[in-house]
């Protein structure tokens, strides 16, 4: 993964005004010595830190790719549960996954543990490596109470396996990470360059705003992950288009070297850029 402006080191953070609002959550057989916590309750919100498909007991990879995907939830499933959680509470999931995880596989062992049409917001990072040799990677967000939860798709967006559009949880609303797709039938991205690319990407993230009643000035935090850096200039002029004098907070990330660009027999272009956000009602 690459940082923007050259910089080695990039640190986003979360806080909770009202130390009494939060409680660390230890689930059993944790490393308690490790200088982060399983999970932490902020209020209504519970934070899950990172879980790897990796047997911490062996220190080794299982060779069934879908069984590191499955370890990886299990892992975070424990962590839910001694938070008083389960899946059905998570709102948002970043799962990274290296180049030896085929993404059909983390997809269909991932999907099996959510509802079809009422799963969390998702943002997919893919890195080239993740600490001690794991291959994936899962970390997310839940809300304690089920009653605050809820799934908005737009209607010109289908239901899917693996990722609702956008989720409320209480007034906090996550958005998965959109591309420059044009939804519907014969959909694809069409945009050659980074600058089209983000205008579709922002119309995208505008559908689901909208449809729960929000727009971009309700946007407090964002994503945005390039395939080249080099182009953030050019992706930081179209951006502050769509947002005023107060743009929400922000990380900007490549994830991989760039991939090439040559159109599809069908005229399908790769995806250069991604955005997610979290907006508040």
């Amino acid at each position: 993964m690459k940082l923007s402006v050259g910089t080695p080191v990039e640190i986003s953070a979360v806080v909770v005004r009202g130390l009494s609002r939060k409680k660390v959550v230890t689930p059993p057989r944790d490393e308690a010595d490790a200088p982060f916590s399983a999970a932490v309750l902020a209020a209504d919100r519970r934070y899950i830190s990172g879980f790897f498909g990796r047997d911490p007991n062996k220190g080794r990879n299982h060779e069934d790719t879908a069984e590191q995907v499955r370890l990886a939830l299990s892992r975070m499933e424990t962590t839910l549960k001694a938070a008083g959680a389960g899946f059905a509470n998570m709102v948002f999931v970043n799962p990274y996954l290296t180049g030896k995880i085929p993404m059909g596989v983390m997809n269909e062992v991932y999907a099996g543990h959510f509802e079809f049409g009422n799963t969390p917001a998702r943002a997919t990072i893919q890195v080239a490596t993740l600490p001690g040799g794991a291959n994936i990677e899962f970390t997310g967000v839940a809300v304690m109470d089920l009653a605050r939860r809820r799934a908005v798709r737009p209607k010109n967006m289908e239901p899917s396996l693996t990722a609702s559009p956008c989720v409320f949880a209480g007034d906090t609303f996550f958005c998965s990470a959109k591309s420059g797709f044009i939804p519907g039938p014969h959909g694809g991205i069409y945009a050659s360059t980074v600058e089209t690319q983000l205008r579709q990407t922002m119309r995208n993230l505008l559908d689901g705003l909208e449809e729960a009643g929000l727009n971009f000035s309700n946007v407090v935090a964002s994503n945005v992950y390039l395939d080249d850096l080099d182009e953030f200039t050019r992706m930081n002029g179209v951006y502050a288009e769509y947002f005023g004098s107060a743009p929400p907070a922000r990380t900007t990330v490549q994830q991989l070297p760039s991939a090439a660009r040559a159109p599809s027999d069908k005229g399908i272009y790769p995806t250069l850029e991604q955005v997610s956000i979290i907006a508040v009602r």
